[in-house]
Parts: structure tokens; C-alpha cells; sequence
């Protein structure tokens, strides 16, 4: 970001790889930027169909922000459409907000796929479901923007400030309900939630996508509805792009209660920005743990 000109003046126009980066911009800018996410809430990772009015946001912008790793298979491709050097990987006006994240199963061995495919490959790209993750994210925003505008860099340190400590104080309440449920067990569909979980407290056991993105085969399901019911899970983690059947498949054949967690902001009407994305997942998660679920 070194190289990266100051803004002629105006609202900064930042694009995003996604509405929670969206969000996190908007928290650190306020009226200092103007922010637009090509991914929108709900979507495939792979499949992501950007509009000819987003292609021209983008090369209008001063900035994108990214997820990073392998979770933009389908950025590759816009950006070989816009074919400006400052959108390249470590280009003068992008931002990739998974640099100085602890990831997680980067250990992991992963199938690489030819096709674009979102296998998480470099590690679980699934790191803003951490709250905590929210500090180095605004760190590495507030330093963006502060290259672009440097005369409003104090205005995006103190918007920065007032928004951890409004994190801090309802971290503090997420933290006290998950409390009486730490340690139980649960699957996911999507390997979306291990940043979530090990905030919280809870272990994931297994995914019903043995590999992300490439569904179940007959005989995984049954070892893993099996799986399930011997180890005592009771919660099943769905997402709103998830297989209504297959969800129901499982929790039928296992005997545990699927709840549907939202993984990003706006992909329910009340997750309308990062912070009450928390407040609704931990609100259905604490009620689905509460439920005596029937064996």
C-alpha cells in the first residue's frame, strides 16, 4: 500500500470481496467513504456474478478490500476484466484483510481444484466469524484508508475506537450466554465455523461436507448420521445457502437439532451490519442448545 496515491477529496470509493469487510469499512469511514461489496450476502463462494455496474465501481475505486487466501475463486476473472495493476495481489490499491490473522487448518490437506473451486486451501478463510478478528481487520483498514486521506486519519482512529469498544461490551454478553454450553458438540455443514466456535466454546466434530463445496456421498452420510447419534450431538450448524433437504436429511437420520446460522451481514434482514450479525447467530445458537433435543 505504500505506493498507494492520497484522495483527491470526496468520499472514498472502497470496494469489497464481501458484506462483512463492507461493513467493517463502513464502521472505520463512516461518512468519510463510500462502500459497495460485490459478493452479495448469500452466494455460492465460486459463483459469484458481478454486474457491469459494479465492474465500473470498481475501476473507479480507490481501494479494494479482500478476504483473501482461496475464499474469491471468481475474482481472478473480474479482475483480468478491469486489468488495472493497482487491483493485482499486492497491488497499490488493495487491501487483503487476512494478513496478520491467526488462521486456522492451515494444516490441513486439502484437494486444490482446477475449476475455481473455494476448497480452503491456504487455511480456513472463514476468519471474521471470530469476532476478536474484528481488531487487526480495523487496524489494516484504518492504515488503508489513512494512505488514501492522510488528513483524516485521526477521524478513522477514533471511529475505530468507539467501534471496538461497542464490540467489547456485547462480546462480553455473547461470551455470558454461550457460557453454560461450553464444550458441546456439534457438526456443520460448511466448514464456516471453527473461528466461531473456538471463540465460544463449542467443538465441531465433523462437516457433512466431507471436503467444502462437494457434497456428501450416501455412504459418508450414513457413517456420519451414525457418527452423530453414538457421540451425543445436538446441534446441527446450517447457513441460509445450505440444502434445506439435505439439513433435514440429517438431523432427521441423527437426531439433532439444526439451527441456521447466518455467516454473513445482511444474509438475514436482522444481521444488518457486523455487529448484530453476532447478536443474531448467538441468540438462535443459545436457543437450539437450550432445546432438549429427542433421541
Amino acid at each position: 500500500m505504500a505506493a498507494a496515491p492520497a484522495w483527491g477529496g470526496g468520499p472514498l470509493p472502497v470496494v469489497t470481496t464481501s458484506t462483512d469487510l463492507q461493513s467493517l469499512v463502513e464502521a472505520v469511514g463512516d461518512e468519510a467513504v463510500r462502500v459497495q461489496s460485490l459478493a452479495p450476502p448469500i452466494h455460492e463462494p465460486h459463483a459469484v456474478e458481478v454486474k457491469p455496474g459494479q465492474l465500473a465501481e470498481l475501476k473507479s475505486a480507490a481501494l479494494l478490500v479482500r478476504i483473501g487466501l482461496d475464499h474469491e475463486p471468481w475474482l481472478d476473472r473480474i479482475l483480468k476484466t478491469v486489468n488495472d495493476p493497482r487491483f493485482m495481489p499486492r497491488g497499490s490499491a488493495v487491501l487483503d484483510a487476512s494478513r496478520g490473522i491467526a488462521l486456522l487448518e492451515t494444516e490441513t490437506p486439502r484437494v486444490r481444484s482446477e475449476r475455481g473451486v473455494h476448497v480452503h486451501g491456504f487455511g480456513n478463510p472463514h476468519y471474521w466469524l471470530d469476532p476478536e478478528n474484528a481488531r487487526p481487520i480495523t487496524a489494516g483498514i484504518v492504515e488503508a484508508l489513512a494512505r488514501l486521506a492522510p488528513t483524516e486519519r485521526t477521524r478513522f482512529e477514533t471511529n475505530r475506537k468507539r467501534f471496538l469498544a461497542a464490540l467489547d461490551g456485547r462480546l462480553a454478553g455473547w461470551l455470558k450466554a454461550v457460557a453454560p454450553y461450553r464444550g458441546a458438540r456439534v457438526v456443520v455443514v460448511h466448514e464456516s465455523w471453527p473461528y466461531f466456535c473456538r471463540r465460544f466454546g463449542l467443538t465441531i466434530v465433523a462437516a457433512v461436507e466431507p471436503t467444502p463445496g462437494v457434497p456428501p456421498s450416501p455412504a459418508y452420510l450414513a457413517t456420519l448420521t451414525q457418527r452423530m447419534r453414538e457421540s451425543g450431538v445436538r446441534v446441527l450448524i446450517a447457513e441460509p445457502s445450505s440444502s434445506a433437504s439435505l439439513v433435514r436429511e440429517v438431523a432427521e437420520r441423527s437426531g439433532a437439532r439444526a439451527v441456521t446460522l447466518v455467516s454473513s451481514v445482511g444474509g438475514d434482514p436482522e444481521a444488518r451490519d457486523y455487529l448484530s450479525l453476532f447478536d443474531v447467530n448467538i441468540r438462535r445458537l443459545t436457543e437450539a442448545l437450550a432445546e432438549k433435543t429427542p433421541r
